[in-house]
């Protein structure tokens, strides 16, 4: 609405500052709750502040010292030694070749490239290897619950008796609480024939009843993904869910009419319309992965670190607040990277 001269009216100027008005409050929480904290770990993770008793201590200021100490990595070639009677080649240990000077640098991982054999050292080799096993574990447990999510919310948009039902049904998992889920599957996956998995496998004669899921490092991390996507993919389900209710039927009828099968109505209408409703759910739950916690702690307690379980044993355990901050101002820059990858994938309009 305007006035003659051409700019917004009287009544439109009132309406502006009500709206600002309302604004105030939710701007005013926002920078209490969120921004403020936020700032402040960014401050904390230039400086050497420790943590003790719920108080910090002096601190100074370090400048990139401790994202240097985080991602501080080099690959060093290991020669060989000698051959072996079984003509396996021993190579110079990794401790004799990484540098110690000025700072320490301890094995990551090994690994062979056109036939030489070269280590990865790093000066927190626990936190690389926590990015390592949170990425695979965010990645693959992320694209599981979306497919399968995506699956059982189509099924339950569907009109069938007991809709309803099984609607409140499916939520039961993601209702349970994390870490009573995880003790659960603990349980589930001891390394006798107490476990339930043992039990069944053995049954079938797979394992000897005796198969060490949760001490086994190359079964580690497929179990986590299996509990996770076990808990998580209602919440995935409902996400899309309510996108789904949000296409009209009619486009359906009207491809019907044209001869559209339900493969391309999937193509050209499903999935071009639930995009946001995609986006959302995405940046969701990649968000909760990338900061798993419980179910690292709970099942592997210190077998195997996420990054959020690391940044916890720094601030708690090392009282290294300003090592911490950093850990958690890395944390915040994966969840941004991968929030504007889904919105620019997606073609999702901000």
């Amino acid at each position: 609405m305007s006035n003659n001269g051409g700019g917004p009216s009287e009544l439109a100027k009132q309406e502006a500052r009500l709206a600002r008005l309302l604004l105030l409050p939710s701007i005013i929480i926002l920078l209490v709750v969120a921004v403020y904290p936020l700032g402040d770990t960014f401050f904390a993770s230039f400086t050497n502040r420790q943590f003790a008793g719920g108080e910090t201590t002096d601190q100074t200021f370090v400048g990139l010292s401790n994202y240097r100490q985080l991602l501080g990595m080099t690959i060093k070639e290991l020669k060989p030694v000698r051959v072996t009677l079984e003509n396996e080649i021993v190579y110079e240990r990794a401790i004799d070749v990484l540098p110690r000077e000025p700072h320490l640098y301890r094995q990551v991982t090994q690994f062979t490239l056109f036939g030489r054999r070269f280590v990865l050292g790093a000066r927190e080799p626990d936190f690389i290897l926590a990015v390592k096993d949170t990425m695979i574990y965010t990645v693959a447990s992320v694209i599981l619950e979306t497919i399968l999510g995506l699956g059982i919310a189509m099924v339950v948009n569907s009109k069938f008796r007991g809709r309803g039902l099984m609607r409140a049904a499916m939520l039961v998992p993601w209702a349970i609480p994390t870490v009573v889920s995880a003790r659960l599957w603990g349980w589930m996956l001891r390394p006798t024939r107490v476990g339930l998995f043992n039990t069944l496998f053995s049954a079938i004669g797979i394992g000897g009843g005796n198969i060490s899921f949760l001490t086994n490092k190359s079964l580690q991390l497929p179990v986590l993904i299996a509990v996770d996507v076990w808990k998580t993919t209602p919440f995935m389900a409902l996400m899309l869910l309510a996108g789904l209710q949000m296409i009209s039927q009619d486009l359906y009828e009207a491809a019907d009419v044209d001869g559209a099968g339900k493969v391309r109505q999937f193509l050209s209408i499903t999935l071009p319309l639930l995009r946001p409703s995609l986006a959302v759910a995405l940046v969701f739950r990649t968000l909760d992965a990338l900061r798993a916690f419980d179910v690292f702690n709970v099942l592997l307690s210190r077998q195997r670190l996420s990054m959020a379980s690391f940044t916890y044993e720094q601030l708690i355990q090392f009282q290294t607040a300003g090592l911490s901050s950093a850990s958690g101002v890395l944390i915040f820059l994966l969840i941004f990277a991968f929030a504007v990858l889904y919105v620019q994938l997606l073609g999702v309009e901000t």
